[in-house]
């Protein structure tokens, strides 16, 4: 299967650098558009939609703080992007709309391998609400 876009569930985390690695590789292999989405799940829902910050730079639904971090993401990834979805609430909640609504064929999202990821794991809820294939990356603390 050729995948044609790709969309990378980011972290604001130094092990995101990851999954921005394999997205390029993977990307670079399908010649492939690729998309990041990062959502802080730690307010609950204050905004119901995804910005795109990549179309509208001007939008900030996240603190300053936040959001310097996710554009250093972006700086930092060899490849144009195409979207950088930005919200608040559960991505896994919010997959099926954003894939449908923008053409992505493959997921890629991190996992940790320590204590709380085998009690608590985010991976498991994206599994169980992807329409597409995903790729979780394992993520060693």
């Amino acid at each position: 299967m050729k995948y044609q876009h790709i969309l990378v569930a980011l972290e604001l985390s130094e092990e995101s650098q990851v999954l921005l690695e394999r997205a390029s590789y993977m990307a670079k292999q399908h010649d492939a558009h690729v998309s990041f989405v990062h959502i802080d799940g730690s307010h609950g829902e204050i905004y119901p939609d995804l910005v795109d910050i990549h179309q509208d730079p001007e939008q900030t639904p996240l603190h300053k703080e936040t959001m310097d971090q996710l554009h250093e993401f972006e700086k930092s990834f060899e490849l144009p992007l195409k979207h950088f979805f930005v919200g608040t609430g559960d991505l896994a909640d919010k997959l099926e709309a954003t894939i449908g609504d923008n053409g992505i064929d493959l997921l890629i999202c991190g996992h940790h391998h320590d204590f709380w990821s085998r009690i608590i794991s985010y991976s498991k809820h994206l599994i169980h609400k992807s329409p597409v294939d995903i790729l979780v990356v394992p993520i060693n603390p």
